[in-house]
């Protein structure tokens, strides 16, 4: 029997057909060019210096599904995001995004690092949200969603400037677009944060821990945007401890400690009933 996509896993054909994107929805991403993984992480590991803070990876994310990185500060989750991104120049295994190579070409045996045009091109396809904003001060709100699509993929201002006010719609910041972020609060910075990655139309959403730098109040307005994002079928990784995202939104939990996958499952499986002492010492401390 074919598996369901996680859209329709998680709210049956009538919540599929309401997510579908229409004309107000969230742009359409750019298409996917393989039929299978999203991601593929094989044999990942990242050292820096002695300290190996990945150790052999192997992960795989399927098109619109929604997966949450779980662990304690130090277990390597928000380095893998960055790896997935080329932030990070691994020090053995690959990543693969849409059946790409990330980061390096093969020749023989060996890999090549790529240069900084074809990384750029790599990255247009993958936003990457982080714990801190990274607006740009000097821009208001529609120049930093604007700055990239003009920049990397050539777009016009007034194209761009259209989508910016669409996404402005989605992320429910119509009335601050030409705001500058010192006067937005955190979680309205965070939202034009994720604004401006969508602007690109990625194929993949990073998220590393979007909520942690903002005031409990603030934390909820995010999660309504990732929430959309999730029910539009965005293929999504998130590196975040809000339990109640994880347990309504993802199709998959993972959970990683000292730079391993310790164990994976659903929500309800590794949240109300891990199996690994491991996993259940870090849940009897934060939940």
């Amino acid at each position: 029997m074919a598996r369901l996509p996680p859209a329709v896993r998680r709210h049956g054909e009538q919540g599929l057909m309401s997510a579908m994107p229409t004309p107000a929805s969230t742009p359409e991403p750019s298409r996917s060019k393989a039929a299978g993984p999203m991601v593929e992480a094989i044999g990942v590991r990242k050292s820096f210096g002695a300290v190996e803070v990945l150790s052999g990876i192997d992960m795989t994310i399927l098109p619109r599904e929604v997966v949450c990185l779980l662990g304690p500060s130090g277990s390597g989750k928000s380095t893998l995001l960055r790896c997935i991104n080329h932030l990070e120049k691994l020090s053995g295994g690959r990543i693969l995004v849409d059946g790409e190579l990330i980061g390096y070409r093969e020749r023989g045996d060996r890999l090549h690092e790529l240069g900084s045009a074809e990384l750029a091109r790599q990255r247009r396809d993958i936003g990457m949200v982080f714990q801190r904003f990274n607006l740009f001060p000097h821009l208001d709100v529609v120049g930093n969603i604007t700055q990239a699509p003009m920049l990397i993929k050539g777009e016009s201002r007034a194209e761009a400037t259209r989508r910016a006010h669409e996404l402005l719609e989605i992320v429910d910041l119509a009335g601050k677009a030409n705001a500058y972020p010192h006067q937005l609060s955190g979680g309205q910075q965070q939202r034009v944060a994720i604004a401006r990655a969508l602007a690109m139309r990625p194929k993949l959403m990073l998220f590393d821990e979007p909520t942690s730098a903002l005031d409990p109040e603030l934390v909820g307005e995010v999660l309504a945007v990732m929430k959309r994002l999730a029910l539009e079928g965005m293929t999504m990784l998130v590196v975040t401890h809000e339990m109640g995202f994880a347990r309504e939104v993802a199709d998959r939990v993972i959970f990683m400690d000292r730079g391993v996958v310790v164990e994976q499952g659903t929500a309800a499986d590794v949240i109300a009933r891990p199996r690994h002492d491991r996993t259940k010492a870090f849940l009897k401390r934060v939940l």
